[in-house]
C-alpha cells in the first residue's frame, strides 16, 4: 500500500510540475460539471412550478369562460351566413342557473364554485387601495386548497340570503389590519361595508402569469358569498339592453332587447359569471364530464358558442412533459461537455506519455513495476477530473443562482445533482485516464531509456 502511495505522490508532484497544462486539461471537466448542476437545477425548479401549478388549481378541476365575441365585425367574416345565424340567436352567457343546473344533472359533479370578479377600491379608517373582489361558494376554498389562519368559512345562511360578509387574503390584513384581528372587523369596498369573517393562509407562490389556467393569486384578494355581489355589487344579468335593438321573446322565457344606439359597445361582457369552476370526483371522469358539459351548455346556450371549457390539470401536465423533454434536451448537451472533457483528458494523457517515455523508462530500469506506471498515470488522470468536479459543483451552484436572479427562473440545487454530476466526473477520469497508462505501462525500458 505504501508503495502505491507513493506513486500518487509522483502523481501529485507531477501535476504541480505543468499547472497550466493541468488547468487547461480540467477545463472540460469543470464546465462539464457545472453545465450538468445548472441544467438539473432547472429542471427541478422547473417541476417544483408545476407542482405548485397543479396544487393551486386544484385536483380534477374543470373550468367553464365566458367568451365574449365583437357583433360589430360578423359581417365582415369568411362565414357570413354563420355568423349571420348566430347573431339572430340569444343566448343568456354564463349565469348562476347554469351553476345550479350542473349539480343538479351531472352526477359526477364533487364541487362546483362560480365566480364573479369586480376591481375597485377598498377602504378602512382613511386608508385606500386598490383591491379585487370576487363572489364565490365556500366550496371555491376546498377546491383551491386554500386554508384559514383566522375565522371561519361561509356558512349556507350568509351564502343563501346574500349577506355582506368577507374572507381576506394575507395582503390585505397586513394593510389594514396589521396591529388588530381583523376578524369581526368592518371594510368598506365601494360603497358597501363588508364585515371580515376570516383570513387567508399567505400564498407563498406567485402565479399571476397562469390566470388563464385556472390559477389564481389570492394574497390581494376579497371573497364575498357569489349571492352577495348579485345582490349589492353588480348584476351583469339586468344589464343587457345596450346589446339589443328589438324586444323579442324565446321560448325559454328569454327576452332580448336591442339597442339602436350606433356608438354601443358590442363587446359588452352581459354574462352574469365571471366563470365556473367544476371539480369531479375522480381523474378519469374528466374528459367524459368535460363533454357532458360542452353538450349541456350548447342546449342551454341555444347553440350559441359563447363559452369554453379547459382542463387546466391537463394542460399543465402537458406543460410539465414538454418541460421534461426539454430538461432531458438539456441535460445531454451538458453531459456531452463531461465527454468532450474525457476526451480531453485522454489526449492530454497520451501527449503526457510521450514526453514522460524516458522517466517511464528509468522508473521500470529501478525497479517500479508495471502496476505502479498505471497507477502514476491513472491517478494523474483521476485527480484532474475529480479536481475540475469540484470546482464545476461550485461554479454550477453558482450559476443556479445566477440564473435566477438574471433571469427570475427558478432553480433548485438537490444534492443528487451534485453527487451525480461529481461521480460521472470521476468516472470519466478512470475511463479516459486508464488507456493512457496502460499504454504507458507497456512500454519497453530499453527502448524508453534510448527513446530521443
Amino acid at each position: 500500500m505504501r508503495r502505491y502511495f507513493h506513486d500518487i505522490i509522483i502523481a501529485v508532484e507531477s501535476l504541480i510540475a505543468n499547472k497550466t497544462k493541468s488547468i487547461l486539461t480540467a477545463l472540460g471537466i469543470i464546465f462539464g460539471v457545472a453545465a450538468v448542476i445548472s441544467m438539473m437545477a432547472i429542471g427541478k425548479g422547473a417541476k417544483k412550478e408545476i407542482l405548485e401549478q397543479m396544487k393551486m388549481v386544484g385536483v380534477n378541476n374543470i373550468v367553464i369562460t365566458p367568451v365574449v365575441k365583437d357583433e360589430s365585425n360578423s359581417d365582415n367574416s369568411s362565414d357570413n351566413q354563420e355568423g349571420e345565424k348566430q347573431k339572430n340567436k340569444f343566448s343568456p352567457g354564463l349565469t348562476l342557473l347554469d351553476a345550479e343546473s350542473i349539480r343538479k344533472v351531472i352526477p359526477s359533479v364533487d364541487k362546483i364554485s362560480p365566480e364573479i370578479s369586480l376591481n375597485s377600491y377598498v377602504m378602512q379608517h382613511g386608508k385606500r387601495s386598490q383591491a379585487k373582489i370576487v363572489g364565490v361558494s365556500r366550496d371555491f376554498f376546498t377546491i383551491y386548497n386554500l386554508e384559514l389562519v383566522e375565522g371561519a368559512l361561509f356558512s349556507r345562511y350568509q351564502e343563501d340570503h346574500g349577506l355582506p360578509v368577507c374572507i381576506i387574503g394575507h395582503n390585505i390584513k397586513a394593510k389594514f389590519f396589521s396591529h388588530v384581528d381583523p376578524v369581526g372587523q368592518y371594510i368598506k369596498f365601494g360603497n358597501v361595508w363588508l364585515k371580515v369573517i376570516g383570513v387567508l393562509q399567505k400564498s407563498e407562490v406567485n402565479l399571476s402569469a397562469f390566470d388563464n389556467a385556472g390559477v389564481n393569486v389570492y394574497n390581494d384578494n376579497i371573497y364575498i358569498p357569489v349571492k352577495t355581489m348579485l345582490m349589492r355589487f353588480e348584476n351583469r344579468a339586468l344589464i343587457n339592453t345596450k346589446r339589443q335593438n328589438t324586444i323579442t321573446i324565446y321560448g325559454f322565457g328569454f327576452i332580448s332587447v336591442r339597442s339602436s344606439s350606433a356608438n354601443q359597445n358590442t363587446t359588452a361582457n352581459y354574462n352574469q359569471l365571471d366563470r365556473i369552476v367544476v371539480q369531479v370526483k375522480k381523474g378519469e371522469q374528466l374528459l367524459s364530464t368535460t363533454a357532458i358539459l360542452s353538450r349541456m351548455f350548447q342546449r342551454r346556450h341555444l347553440e350559441v358558442k359563447d363559452f369554453e371549457i379547459t382542463v387546466p390539470e391537463l394542460l399543465l401536465k402537458q406543460q410539465q412533459r414538454t418541460k421534461d423533454i426539454f430538461n432531458i434536451v438539456l441535460g445531454a448537451i451538458a453531459s456531452i461537455s463531461l465527454i468532450v472533457g474525457g476526451i480531453g483528458i485522454m489526449n492530454i494523457m497520451f501527449a503526457s506519455v510521450m514526453e514522460r517515455i524516458k522517466e517511464i523508462g528509468t522508473r521500470m530500469a529501478i525497479g517500479a513495476k508495471k502496476k505502479d506506471i498505471v497507477i502514476q498515470f491513472l491517478a494523474e488522470a483521476i485527480l484532474i477530473s475529480v479536481s475540475g468536479g469540484l470546482v464545476g459543483i461550485l461554479l454550477g451552484i453558482f450559476l443556479a443562482k445566477a440564473i435566477y436572479q438574471i433571469a427570475g427562473v427558478l432553480t433548485i440545487v438537490s444534492p443528487g445533482a451534485v453527487i451525480v454530476a461529481f461521480t460521472v466526473s470521476v468516472a470519466v477520469g478512470v475511463i479516459f485516464g486508464y488507456s493512457p497508462a496502460k499504454r504507458a505501462s507497456e512500454k519497453d525500458p530499453i527502448e524508453s531509456l534510448r527513446h530521443e
